[in-house]
């Protein structure tokens, strides 16, 4: 009979080259395994925290311009550097069967926009969401709430 888990040693303090047993079920038996080896394993099945979000670029050159956000999961930061100070634009959020909860947007924008409309592209609501940029380089982020298909403006 083996040695029980209980019956072993403790360390006080881990390293990356200290083994753990795991059992491998494609060859039916207990394998040892570095602790480096399963955090390279680990990162490349898990999402921990959150990760960068993906950078969209739009330079409309007129006025009634619409850009549409990156249709899927992933946080956005849209950099939008119009040609000139123009009267009306559109933003297009994710819609609800792409977006996931607490999905991240965030909108920069370079140039004076009179008049703005933040579309919700499906969802609920869109709350808070700005009407202008009054000023250059003014900045918004909305994050999407999925049990109440509203996108709100957090910043």
């Amino acid at each position: 009979m083996g040695v029980q888990i209980n019956q072993l040693s403790e360390v006080s303090a881990g390293s990356g080259g200290q083994q753990v047993p795991i059992y491998d079920p494609s060859q039916g038996d207990t394998r040892k395994i570095s602790l480096t080896t399963l955090l390279a394993w680990l990162q490349s099945v898990l999402t921990i925290g959150r990760l960068e979000p993906v950078t969209q670029y739009a330079a409309p050159a007129a006025t009634g311009f619409s850009i549409p956000i990156l249709d899927d999961d992933k946080d956005v930061h849209l950099i939008l550097m119009p040609t000139g100070v123009f009267l009306d634009g559109e933003i297009v959020l994710p819609s609800p069967a792409n977006a996931r909860d607490k999905q991240i947007v965030t909108v920069n924008c370079t140039q004076i926009v009179t008049n703005v409309v933040v579309d919700g592209n499906g969802a609920l609501a869109v709350t808070g969401a700005p009407i202008t940029f009054a000023a250059a380089n003014e900045f918004f982020t909305m994050c999407y709430d999925l049990p109440s298909s509203t996108w709100y403006r957090i910043g």
